[in-house]
């Protein structure tokens, strides 16, 4: 006599919907499976990199990604909250979906100059390998951006987001609305093109290396602690604040 499968039911919330498939979007979804799989298994079976769930309740408690599955239990599955603080709840890391520091997939080098222009740790190099961006992701503990989400899917990847845009702009903000980062702008503090830190710097011990104008029009100076390159609040930190602060300013502005 062939052995029936167990069924358990599963619901999928907000935008970890957009890695199903349009007919199972925003509805129950039955699995079928024999034994007891972790947890885990099933929700990517159904297109869900786990580096996007950041609670998992099966029958209205908490779980982790270990959690075996049990016939008839019904699972919902959500992704990262920024609204209000969780981690009572969570059982799946030691810690929630908050360490703000990158690494960003080699098709994302504007995303990831723009990250450092507002002052973020966004390790990039166009050289990466998926292999090389998911073991820097575990030993360094950095959230992976991409539009791949199949890289997502590696196992020593525990923090990542699937990038929706192609478009750089919208990318920012959509990492900066995901990972509720508005507060955090900060400009002039990561050097552009190595991702260095950024250190002032007096005028005087620099000033053989500006041109005429940039020497006659600025003051405040800052230098990269890793390639040596200098800044300044020239047009495009004013550029950047056009796009960017003003509603940085606002949800500083917002209430608790």
């Amino acid at each position: 006599m062939m052995k029936r499968p167990h069924t358990a039911y599963f619901r999928f919330y907000e935008e970890l919907n957009d890695f199903l498939a349009p007919a199972q979007r925003r509805q129950t979804l039955c699995y079928d499976f024999e034994g007891h799989p972790g947890i885990k298994d099933p929700i990517e079976a159904f297109g869900v990199p786990h580096t996007e769930v950041d609670l998992i309740l099966v029958d209205g408690t908490s779980v982790g990604f270990n959690h075996q599955l049990q016939p008839g239990e019904r699972v919902a599955v959500f992704p990262t909250f920024e609204s209000f603080d969780i981690s009572p709840l969570v059982k799946l890391r030691d810690r929630p979906l908050r360490h703000t520091a990158f690494v960003v997939d080699a098709n994302l080098g504007k995303l990831a100059r723009r990250l450092r222009m507002l002052g973020f740790d966004a390790l990039y190099d166009r050289r990466y390998r998926d292999d090389e961006i998911a073991d820097i992701a575990a030993l360094e503990r950095r959230i992976v951006l991409t539009r791949d989400r199949r890289l997502l899917f590696a196992k020593r990847i525990s923090h990542g987001y699937w990038l929706r845009s192609t478009a750089p702009d919208e990318q920012v903000r959509e990492v900066l609305n995901r990972c509720d980062l508005w507060r955090q702008i900060r400009p002039l503090q990561r050097c552009l093109m190595c991702n260095g830190v950024l250190e002032w710097v007096s005028k005087a011990e620099i000033l053989d290396h500006l041109q005429p104008k940039t020497r006659l029009y600025y003051e405040v100076f800052f230098r990269c602690a890793g390639c040596g390159r200098i800044y300044w609040e020239g047009s495009h930190v004013a550029d950047m604040r056009e796009r960017y602060l003003g509603a940085a300013l606002a949800a500083k502005e917002a209430p608790e």
